[in-house]
């Protein structure tokens, strides 16, 4: 059986060059730094200046405004954003929204803030917003957005991942 290949969605929080030489061009990354609660720009200009000469698409997570003034290739917004402020912002040609959801009622508000992608978690991690394969279709048939899974994903349960005919996969763990 020939599988597409899955776009790969990698979330990093720190600036670690030894897990990023692993990563292939197709990979995005997805910088969110909810630790500190002023954004460092100079370290943002930093890891897009990096992925930039390496030829990935650097995200930054749940800071419209940020990612436009720094020309970003696109932002994430999390499942807990609910706003639509970014809407008012006009976005250059090839800015990516992306963003998650746990539940059709969060699907629906993604739609509205208009994300091309939704990540819809958890596929595989056993926490509160579980949701294992079943739930994942239903959820994923309900939207006409690009879906991919996020949670729990490993090198073992990726066949399965690629049986559901998703756009790609998400995480953390994945990527290391």
């Amino acid at each position: 059986m020939h599988f597409k290949l899955l776009n790969k969605y990698y979330f990093i929080n720190t600036f670690d060059t030894n897990n990023f030489k692993k990563q292939d061009r197709t990979t995005i990354i997805i910088y969110r730094n909810y630790t500190s609660p002023k954004k460092d720009i100079y370290k943002i200009l930093k890891l897009k200046k990096f992925f930039k000469k390496k030829g990935n698409k650097f995200l930054l997570a749940n800071d419209f405004k940020l990612a436009l003034k720094l020309k970003l290739d696109g932002v994430y917004i999390p499942s807990f954003n609910k706003n639509f402020n970014h809407l008012a912002y006009s976005t250059f040609l090839n800015f990516t929204v992306v963003g998650s959801a746990h539940n059709l009622k969060e699907i629906r508000i993604k739609e509205l803030q208009k994300a091309k992608v939704i990540f819809i978690s958890s596929l595989f991690k056993k926490n509160k917003n579980y949701l294992g394969l079943n739930k994942f279709k239903i959820l994923k048939n309900c939207t006409k957005k690009k879906v991919v899974a996020l949670g729990g994903i490993s090198k073992k349960n990726i066949k399965k991942v690629k049986l559901l005919k998703i756009s790609g996969i998400a995480g953390i763990s994945y990527f290391k």
